[in-house]
C-alpha cells in the first residue's frame, strides 16, 4: 500500500466543477486484462506510485475472477474509500461501475483492456501511467447509466448495449484468441460468422412503432470498439436519452457497406441504417430465436429484453477537455433520422 499523510473524507469533496482532491483510494485491477497479464501488472504499481506522489492513499486490490470487481468496489466504499479507480478493460470497468450505482463515490478509469471504449471516448489515451497523471486533474460529474433487464436479471452499462450481429460475435469469441490478437480477434470472428444469415428482430424506442433490424446499438458514447464513431450525437453528459442506431440486413453484403460507412464516417443517411433517440427500448423476436445481447463488450443475455436510462446513477472522473468539447445538452423530445 502507498501512503501519504493527508486524507480528505468523502464529505469534504470539492464540487463537481472542481478537480478531485486527495482521497483514500481503492485501485481495483484485473490481472488478466489485455495489457496487465504477466509483467503488465508492474504498470499498475507504477500508476499507483504516480498517484501516491500526487497525494492519494492507494490500496491495490486485484479481481479474483469474473463478477468480483463490483463486490470489491462495494466493500471498499463500505470501508470508507472516497475514490475508486478501475484498471482493466471495458468489462472490468462495467463490473466496478455496477457495484457503485447510486453511490456518491467517484470512479476513475485506468485503461488496460482490448478496446478501451470508455477511455477512448473520454480522450484519456491508452497509456495507464499517463492516465494516472491525469486523474488528479479530472472533475467529478454525475452521469446516467443504462440498465438492461433480461429474463430475471438486470445489468447496468456505462457505454453501450449491442443486440444481434455484434453480440453474436462477442458470444462466440474465443477468450484465447482475444488474448493473443486483441482487437484482431473480433475481426476474425466477425468474418468467420459473416457467412451465416442474421436473424432480424423487432425493436420499439420510446413506445414508437416497431422497427425491424439485425443489429441494434443503444449507446451513450460516440465511438464503437475504440476505432469508429457510430452514434455521433451521443454523450455521457446527456442525461435524458440514448442514441439508438439500427441496421437492417439478413446477410453479410449490407454489413460490408456498413463497415465502409463506419470507416468513412458516412453512416448517416445510408439506406438500411436508422438513427433514433430515446430513454427506453424494448426488443423482442417473435420467432424466439437465439438473439444475443452484449453490454460494454461482454455477453449479457438474449432476447426478449428492455433497456432504460437511469439518470445520474454514477459519479465519474472526467477530463476537463471532454467537458469542454462535449455536445450541448439536448432537452427536446426523442426523434429519428435516417
Amino acid at each position: 500500500m502507498i501512503r501519504v499523510k493527508t486524507y480528505v473524507p468523502a464529505s469534504d469533496w470539492p464540487a463537481a466543477s472542481s478537480p478531485i482532491g486527495t482521497h483514500l483510494t481503492t485501485l481495483i485491477y484485473n490481472p488478466v486484462a489485455g495489457s496487465l497479464h504477466g509483467n503488465g501488472q508492474l504498470k499498475v504499481k507504477r500508476a499507483a506510485a504516480i498517484l501516491g506522489g500526487a497525494g492519494y492513499i492507494i490500496s491495490l486490490v486485484p479481481t479474483t475472477g469474473p463478477g468480483t470487481a463490483g463486490k470489491i468496489a462495494r466493500a471498499a466504499i463500505e470501508q470508507g474509500a472516497s475514490c475508486i479507480l478501475a484498471a482493466g478493460g471495458d468489462g472490468t470497468i462495467n463490473e466496478v461501475a455496477s457495484g457503485m450505482v447510486n453511490s456518491a463515490v467517484p470512479l476513475g478509469i485506468l485503461p488496460a483492456g482490448t478496446a478501451n471504449v470508455l477511455a477512448t471516448e473520454l480522450g484519456l489515451g491508452r497509456d495507464i501511467e499517463q492516465v494516472a497523471r491525469q486523474i488528479p486533474h479530472c472533475l467529478a460529474r454525475r452521469i446516467s447509466l443504462g440498465r438492461l433487464d433480461c429474463g430475471s436479471s438486470s445489468r447496468h452499462f456505462v457505454s453501450m448495449a449491442g443486440i444481434g450481429f455484434d453480440a453474436h460475435i462477442v458470444y462466440h469469441l474465443s477468450t484465447r484468441l482475444k488474448k493473443r490478437l486483441g482487437k484482431g480477434a473480433y475481426w476474425i470472428s466477425g468474418f468467420a460468422h459473416g457467412v451465416r444469415r442474421f436473424p432480424e428482430f423487432e425493436i420499439e424506442v420510446e413506445g414508437s412503432a416497431r422497427l425491424v433490424c439485425s443489429f441494434a446499438l443503444i449507446s451513450r458514447v460516440r465511438n464503437y470498439g475504440g476505432d469508429f464513431e457510430i452514434a455521433r450525437g451521443a454523450s455521457l453528459l446527456q442525461d435524458n436519452f440514448f442514441e439508438v442506431v439500427l441496421f437492417r440486413g439478413r446477410h453479410s453484403l449490407p454489413y460490408l457497406k456498413y463497415v465502409l460507412g463506419m470507416v468513412t464516417g458516412r453512416l448517416s443517411g445510408m439506406q438500411g441504417v436508422t438513427f433514433l433517440t430515446g430513454r427506453s427500448v424494448r426488443v423482442s423476436d417473435p420467432a424466439d430465436r437465439r438473439v444475443y445481447i452484449q453490454v460494454d463488450g461482454e455477453y449479457a443475455g438474449r432476447l426478449p429484453a428492455s433497456i432504460v436510462l437511469i439518470p445520474e446513477a454514477l459519479t465519474l472522473l472526467i477530463p476537463p477537455a471532454y467537458l469542454q468539447n462535449a455536445p450541448a445538452k439536448i432537452c427536446g423530445p426523442p426523434g429519428a433520422a435516417g
